[in-house]
């Protein structure tokens, strides 16, 4: 029977004076369930785009900036070369490196192997745990790192460098021709006999001029290290044009 009202007219179900259902306990728990999928899933794309973001900084921005300042040092260290003769200031850097099969131009040299430094795109010559010895010196080794990945990347391709490859280092007056003749892919980053005087692991016996590349690997950890030598072939007088030694032409 049909309920009716005092002027005749039927209340029907579902009509304005009709409660609502509640619903079903388990469509209550679906929902809450759903709700913090979607909460959880958005955590995670926001998550996804920082860590995103960051790779992009770390591998590429820190690049740009790196060498930025890097060309802004080299510049200055070669305003201070064109003054002419007199003592030479090394303060801002001793010379560039140059590696066609390293890295593309010239890569300053600076004293010191402190993160603050390298960040600068620019690679050092190792103070401590072993003082590296200069090119110049009669016999000694030439100890350099640099990173490889991030502020400037400049020894990220040493893989790349085989044995009989020319690399040169350049100073105000003088090329250093060094030839690769051995490498060392993985070693520990607590192995400093790679930068001893005489560096035994490559093989060398007796005194001479080397030149050691170091750098981290595998690549985008700082795990180990990985270590190229090579030695001093010969040296040239730079003329009055920098006029490069053959293997870099």
């Amino acid at each position: 029977m049909v309920r009716t009202d005092e002027d005749g007219r039927g209340e029907q179900p579902g009509g304005p004076g009709a409660t609502a259902a509640a619903p079903p306990r388990g469509s209550r728990t679906r929902s809450r369930i759903a709700t913090a999928v979607g909460v959880f899933g958005e955590l995670l794309i926001t998550v996804g785009v920082l860590l995103a973001l960051f790779v992009v900084y770390s591998l590429w921005w820190t690049n740009v900036i790196a060498d930025r300042e890097a060309r802004k040092q080299s510049d200055k260290v070669r305003e201070n070369w064109a003054k002419g003769p007199g003592a030479l200031d090394t303060r801002d850097g001793i010379g560039f490196l140059h590696a066609p099969g390293l890295e593309e131009g010239e890569i300053l040299v600076k004293k010191g192997t402190a993160t603050k430094t390298l960040n600068n795109g620019v690679a050092g010559y190792y103070t401590k745990p072993v003082k590296s010895a200069m090119p110049w010196d009669k016999k000694g080794n030439f100890t350099l790192a640099a990173h490889r990945d991030g502020h400037g990347a400049k020894f990220h391709n040493i893989d790349k460098l085989d044995e009989g490859d020319a690399v040169v280092f350049e100073t105000r007056d003088v090329w250093y021709v060094y030839r690769v003749y051995a490498k060392l892919p993985e070693t520990s980053k607590y192995d400093v006999g790679v930068l001893a005087p005489i560096p035994k692991e490559s093989g060398k016996k007796k005194p001479g001029r080397y030149l050691t590349l170091s750098t981290c690997t595998p690549v985008y950890t700082s795990r180990h290290r990985y270590i190229v030598w090579a030695e001093l072939e010969r040296t040239e007088k730079v003329d009055a044009n920098r006029t490069e030694p053959a293997e870099l032409r």
